[in-house]
């Protein structure tokens, strides 16, 4: 189970979502897709909260007001976090995320710990939180046939691109062999 909530802050709205427990957590870190990035609270348990990235976004395109959003929904699902002013939540990139052998159960580490941001967060805003909560939903996620989906999708459009820039390069070629026979 997956709850989903609707950030309107910017416009097109963005959606964060979460795993509702720690082994849902796992499924997220498994099946997480490379435009997802994730967000959690420095040094304490907290949710996994995510943000996923248009195409052809970057982590550095993500507005303040977004990542102030992220930010209070991880810290409003911290047992320790929410109780406590002058956190930091830490986001990056899903595909930064590295599990090993022997972590528990939701537990992650980084591939390149220069690549994890932080944010300040001093206190709970409870109209931040109040306002994402209005909106959320739960939805039962099938996170391997989603992502399978994705890289699917991915392929083909590769596919279709290769197929294109050949079929321009085969145009090219046929028109200066055409010049070539005309000279």
């Amino acid at each position: 189970m997956v709850y989903y909530f609707i950030s309107e802050v910017v416009q097109p709205p963005v959606t964060l979502f979460m795993g509702i427990d720690k082994f849902e957590n796992e499924e997220l870190i498994r099946w997480g897709w490379p435009e997802d990035v994730w967000f959690h609270v420095d040094k304490y348990s907290s949710a996994h909260v995510y943000l996923r990235l248009q195409h052809g976004q970057t982590i550095d395109d993500i507005p303040s007001t977004v990542l102030e959003d992220a930010a209070q929904l991880v810290k409003a699902n911290s047992i320790e976090g929410n109780k406590i002013n002058d956190i930091d939540v830490v986001y990056t990139m899903w595909s930064n995320l590295k599990k090993t052998q022997g972590m528990e159960v939701g537990q992650v580490g980084f591939h390149k710990d220069k690549d994890v941001r932080k944010i300040h967060v001093a206190k709970r805003m409870n109209t931040i939180v109040n306002r994402l909560t209005k909106t959320k939903r739960s939805e039962e996620v099938n996170f391997r046939a989603k992502r399978e989906e994705r890289d699917r999708s991915e392929r083909e459009d590769k596919k279709k691109l290769l197929r294109e820039q050949k079929e321009r390069e085969k145009a090219e070629e046929k028109r200066r062999q055409e010049e070539a026979e005309m000279s």
